[in-house]
C-alpha cells in the first residue's frame, strides 16, 4: 500500500513521541539531525520510526547514568572525520591519494609565500600553516587546475564572504518544491551549510531544471563547492542541494568597483568633446 507524503512538520509529531527535536531550529542535542534528514528519500520516512522521544543528549546521558550504562557516559564527543577520529588531516588524507605540491599566493598581491603538498588538503576558511610567516594566513580560493592555494591575511578578509550561490537540482522533503516558490519562481526562506551555524536569511529563486539560485541577505563567510545548503522556512526543515557554483567574493566585488571608479575619473579628467550634431 501507498503511503501518504512525509512533511517535516510530521515528522516533527514522530519526534515528539520519539526523537530529540533538535532538529528544528534552535533546538540543542542531537544538532546534525536535520543535515541528515534533508537526504533521505520519502519512502524511508514514512517507515522511520525515532526511539528517543523529545529527549535531548544531556537528558539521555542521564538515563544511562541512572542505568549504570558508564560507557555511554565517559564516550568522548566526535570532534575529528566522522568515523575516522581526531587525528592529522594532513597525514591521513596522504595516506591514500599522491601529493600534488603547489604554492600558497596572496590573493592580494599575487606573491608567493610558501608552498603545499596539495590543494585537496585545504578547505575555504581554514588557517594555511605557511612556514615562516608569523601572522595568520587563511584559505580563500583554490585552483585545482594549478594546484595553487589563494590565501588572505584575517579570518575576516573580504575575500571569504560571499552572498550568492547555486546548488544542484534540490532534494525536497515533501518531494515537491514549496508551493510558493513554484507560483512566484522567487521564495523566502533560511539556510546554513554547517551543523550548528545560525541560520542565514536568504531568497531562493527556482530554475526551470529544479535547481536554485540562493541569495543570501548578507554575505556568508567560507561557502564551498561540495557542501550542502540546507533550506528552512521557520521551524521546518524544507530540503537541501549541493553547492555547485559560487558568486563572486565581497573582495573581487570591492575591485570591479574601485577599478571601475578610477576608468570614470580618469575619463572624466581629460578634454570632454563636444555633443555630435
Amino acid at each position: 500500500m501507498q503511503l501518504p507524503p512525509v512533511t517535516m512538520q510530521e515528522l516533527r509529531r514522530k519526534m515528539k513521541k520519539s526523537f530529540s527535536r533538535s532538529t528544528l531550529r534552535g533546538q540543542k542535542g542531537f544538532s546534525e539531525t536535520d543535515l541528515k534528514l534533508e537526504m533521505v528519500p520519502q519512502d524511508a520516512l514514512r517507515r522511520t520510526l525515532f526511539p528517543l522521544g523529545g529527549l535531548t543528549k544531556e537528558f539521555v546521558k542521564k538515563i544511562a547514568a541512572e542505568n549504570r550504562l558508564h560507557h555511554v557516559l565517559q564516550k568522548k564527543e566526535s570532534m575529528g572525520i566522522c568515523f575516522v577520529g581526531k587525528r592529522n588531516f594532513e597525514n591521513f588524507i596522504l595516506q591514500y591519494l599522491q601529493p600534488r605540491p603547489g604554492k600558497f599566493i596572496s590573493i592580494e598581491d599575487n606573491k608567493v609565500l610558501g608552498t603545499h603538498q596539495g590543494w585537496f588538503l585545504y578547505t575555504l576558511g581554514q588557517r594555511a600553516n605557511i612556514g615562516g610567516l608569523h601572522e595568520p594566513w587563511y584559505v580563500v580560493e583554490k585552483d585545482s587546475t594549478k594546484g595553487d592555494v589563494f590565501v588572505a591575511p584575517r579570518t575576516d578578509h573580504p575575500a571569504l564572504y560571499r552572498d550568492l550561490l547555486r546548488t544542484n537540482r534540490v532534494h525536497w522533503i515533501s518531494e515537491e518544491p514549496p508551493l510558493t516558490l513554484v507560483r512566484d519562481k522567487m521564495m523566502e526562506c533560511q539556510f546554513r551549510f554547517r551543523h550548528q551555524m545560525a541560520l542565514v536569511p536568504c531568497v531562493l529563486t527556482l530554475n526551470q531544471d529544479g535547481t536554485v539560485w540562493v541569495t543570501a541577505v548578507k554575505a556568508v563567510r567560507a561557502l564551498a563547492l561540495g557542501q550542502f545548503a540546507v533550506f528552512y522556512k521557520g521551524d521546518e526543515c524544507l530540503g537541501s542541494g549541493k553547492i555547485l557554483r559560487l558568486g563572486p567574493s565581497a573582495y573581487t566585488l570591492q575591485k570591479g568597483k574601485t577599478s571601475s571608479a578610477v576608468a570614470t575619473k580618469s575619463s572624466g579628467d581629460g578634454p570632454r568633446s563636444g555633443p555630435t550634431l
